[in-house]
């Protein structure tokens, strides 16, 4: 039990500080005798205190990174539009489309733990053409990825074209479309994507 508290410990000190404090051996022969001094004793008030300030970092570290995310996610679907489509689409997509991208952002990063967060990355370089992919979100060491977005021209007789967005995910194998809504273009054919 004691190396696995210690282990603990490292990790801990490691991820607050960003590898800029290497620990003390020393702290870990204290930390040993503390240990079996202090067994059975209730927690203090600074373990408490220490407790919650190390949750609230945990915490800060997870909501940055979901910013980051969300942030670049916002820049691949504007790289994916190209000028001449954002100009068009921009306001409507930032109303309606993005919240829910973001929502379904936090969801997924609702259902990993704290470890799995802190390697996440967004794929680069959306597909041109008429290609769907905005972006994917992955596991940057497996290079798994745990959700796909992806945009779909559709031409519908009598009315013109749309834009559908929606995603995937890996729960389901990428099959099952989640969408998150449609933007109207016109009746005449868009432009390719990064046009």
């Amino acid at each position: 039990m004691k190396k696995w508290t210690q282990k603990l410990l490292v990790v801990s000190v490691a991820l607050l500080t960003f590898g800029a404090i290497n620990p003390n051996h020393e702290i870990w022969n204290n930390f040993e005798d503390d240990l079996k001094l202090n067994r059975w004793q209730e927690p203090s008030a600074n373990d408490i205190s220490s407790a919650i300030q190390l949750d609230t970092l945990l915490y800060e570290e997870k909501t940055s990174i979901a910013q980051s995310l969300k942030s670049a996610a916002k820049t691949q679907a504007y790289i994916k539009f190209g000028p001449r489509i954002a100009e068009k689409i921009s306001d409507e997509f930032d109303m309606r489309i993005l919240p829910k991208m973001e929502e379904a952002i936090d969801m997924t990063l609702a259902r990993l733990n704290d470890e799995k967060i802190q390697y996440l990355t967004i794929t680069e370089n959306p597909s041109g053409d008429y290609a769907e992919r905005i972006f994917n979100i992955r596991e940057q060491d497996s290079r798994v990825d745990l959700i796909r977005f992806h945009v779909r021209t559709e031409n519908r007789p009598n009315e013109g074209f749309y834009y559908n967005f929606h995603y995937h995910t890996k729960e389901d194998s990428f099959v099952t479309h989640y969408n998150l809504g449609e933007i109207y273009w016109s009746k005449n054919m868009p432009p390719k994507w990064m046009a």
